[in-house]
């Protein structure tokens, strides 16, 4: 087997933010063989590596990857069918949206809140991708991954994943490579009970109704779409990561400390969260510090779509978003005493 390996290849154009510099060296894989080989390249050189799916959870910075990129395009999806459930098996490289539109087109529940969400599937166990009342962690029943420490091929149960509000134990971790992801999904046309208000607002139902997944899933569409978080080339507001930060979940004193700084007569966003925790909206405390949709700092802004949006818009820098970033996370800090962390991966 020959691994194609291309040199100094820009990183922009494979990012939706279409912002960093290029890598050293990138090897696009297509099977499980040719990432062994692409690995065992890296190692025998002493170059970092660096694991690519759709660039659409990632901030390149200007000096680019001086390692090797492992663009991972292994792709194909099974679907086992048994009384009353699917097993559906889908690997690494398949982009998440057109999966999500496979299941949907078959009558199987579980992942229609999930639509738009760009990228691939195997990003999706890394971050516990979420939106609309949905995480993918609520209906994968196995995970199989590269583990870089002994180079098998192990197979990870829910447990093992720890997954947890936008994070498990593949995040941030250099250890594994998400190879196949394997769903439980029901064989139903009809959604599980939404419970996210503006999706039930969206669909004309109270608040644990139910509804066709195709009307689901165009709905959620529609919704996403007019917050600029369906990836358009023709919407200039939609050349973003998604949302830039997670809302932060917090403890009761500083729930308190929140609420005493916005006074008894400002009602807040807030959501229950495990461990008695309360989970706050991030795009509300980005706005209420004074950061508005559409603020522009030179080629930079936030999206006048989302304030949790961080857009491009033309030519901009890495070092220039980045800024952005933390002058909303400072001004965030110094003016709501809330830490605001970033979602996606800055490289």
């Amino acid at each position: 087997m020959t691994l194609a390996v291309a040199h100094d290849v820009p990183l922009a154009p494979l990012t939706t933010l279409g912002l960093g510099g290029p890598a050293r060296r990138l090897a696009r894989v297509t099977r499980v063989g040719e990432l062994h080989e692409a690995l065992a390249l890296a190692d025998g050189a002493g170059e970092r590596v660096l694991v690519l799916g759709g660039g659409s959870n990632l901030v390149v910075g200007d000096a680019g990857w001086p390692g090797l990129v492992v663009q991972l395009a292994i792709d194909g999806v099974r679907v086992r069918l048994h009384e009353g459930v699917a097993v559906v098996s889908a690997f690494a490289g398949v982009a998440w949206d057109a999966f999500v539109a496979q299941m949907v087109d078959a009558g199987l529940a579980g992942v229609e809140c999930l639509s738009g969400i760009p990228g691939l599937v195997g990003a999706t166990p890394i971050q516990n991708v979420g939106a609309y009342g949905q995480e993918v962690a609520d209906t994968i029943v196995r995970v199989r991954a590269l583990d870089r420490e002994t180079g098998e091929i192990v197979t990870l149960a829910p447990p093992a994943c720890r997954f947890a509000y936008r994070s498990s134990a593949f995040k941030g971790s250099a250890r594994w490579i998400v190879i196949e992801v394997r769903f439980r999904l029901a064989r139903d046309p009809t959604s599980a009970p939404i419970q996210y208000p503006e999706l039930a607002r969206a669909l004309g139902l109270a608040a644990g109704g139910h509804a066709p997944i195709a009307l689901v899933r165009r709905t959620v569409l529609a919704l996403r779409g007019s917050k600029g978080m369906v990836v358009d080339p023709a919407d200039p507001e939609s050349r973003s990561a998604g949302s830039f930060f997670v809302n932060p979940v917090v403890d009761a004193a500083a729930l308190t400390a929140l609420a005493a700084r916005l006074g008894p007569d400002v009602a807040f966003p807030r959501f229950a969260a495990p461990d008695g925790k309360t989970k706050l909206s991030a795009a509300w405390l980005i706005e209420r510090a004074g950061f508005a949709k559409g603020y522009t700092v030179g080629r930079v802004g936030i999206s006048t779509k989302h304030a949790l949006a961080l857009v491009n818009r033309g030519g901009a820098t890495a070092r220039e978003l980045l800024a952005l970033a933390r002058e909303i996370q400072d001004g965030v800090r110094a003016r709501l005493g809330i830490e605001l962390d970033p979602e996606p991966v800055v490289i």
